[in-house]
């Protein structure tokens, strides 16, 4: 989860002022965190309080704690339906295929015990606003490569289960995923370019230039890529001290809490 956050921050500073320098400056006194960061810790929150019980539970833990931790953060860069769903009393979905629902579903990669329940969280946690195919395709899309890499298997496995289960076209080079421009803010281009960039990496921070110099809607590329890249690599303590400095104290404490959770539950 630290992975997709750092990924989030780093990225901010060159969403709206893209860079296609891979040797860019990795932090800067403007790197901060976006609503990337705070719907990856609603989503964790929601998780954690909601485990063992029901779908319906789940869904309105989910619910509860977006739309809670939402609201503290209300100018953090939320897509415009978005906003309002989520700043407002609306709780229905709204049939979206954005990007934002596999950007915030790296804790549930983490928090399963098999694929299958973890496939099955990250569609709930789509279509609580993401209800679109394309949109829950793209979130258990990510979580499904978190839980592969973090239970060992190798980037030839994960590239040919993506495939084969959600039929992205993955043998790609990083000239094939430059962007072309901004309104590729939807699933079925980001999550592809996400995955290519981890796939096509040597190292966690390789993957996150990697996902960075591509342009486009960057802080949520690289978040998607640094959440799969985390789970592959792990990350230098280095970085995560970084990331934890640039968080609020209620996001800090949300990580925390979830890295003993997650020590505690994954086997």
């Amino acid at each position: 989860m630290l992975g997709a956050i750092f990924g989030d921050i780093v990225g901010s500073v060159y969403e709206f002022r893209n860079t296609h320098d891979y040797n860019f400056r990795l932090l800067t006194e403007y790197s901060e965190f976006t609503d990337d960061s705070v719907m990856t810790a609603a989503v964790a929150m929601g998780l954690m309080e909601s485990y063992g019980k029901n779908d319906d539970e789940k869904r309105e833990s989910l619910i509860k704690w977006m739309k809670r931790i939402g609201k503290r953060y209300p100018n953090a860069g939320y897509g415009a339906k978005f906003y309002y769903w989520v700043l407002g009393d609306d709780r229905e979905p709204y049939y979206s295929c954005g990007n934002g629902s596999a950007m915030r579903v790296s804790s549930a990669g983490w928090m399963f015990d098999s694929l299958d329940e973890t496939e099955h969280v990250a569609e709930l946690i789509a279509e609580i606003t993401h209800n679109h195919p394309e949109g829950i395709k793209g979130s258990k899309a990510t979580a499904a490569a978190i839980f592969l890499a973090r239970t060992g298997k190798s980037k030839e496995e994960i590239r040919n289960y993506i495939e084969s289960v959600y039929h992205y076209d993955l043998d790609k080079s990083m000239k094939d995923i430059i962007s072309k421009g901004h309104g590729e803010e939807i699933c079925q281009i980001s999550v592809p370019q996400a995955l290519v960039c981890f796939l096509l990496s040597d190292s966690y921070i390789d993957t996150i230039r990697k996902a960075v110099s591509i342009g486009g809607d960057s802080d949520t590329i690289a978040c998607i890529a640094g959440s799969i890249a985390e789970a592959y690599y792990s990350m230098d303590e280095h970085y995560r001290d970084e990331t934890m400095k640039r968080l609020p104290d209620d996001l800090k404490e949300i990580v925390t809490a979830f890295e003993g959770y997650r020590k505690n539950r994954v086997k």
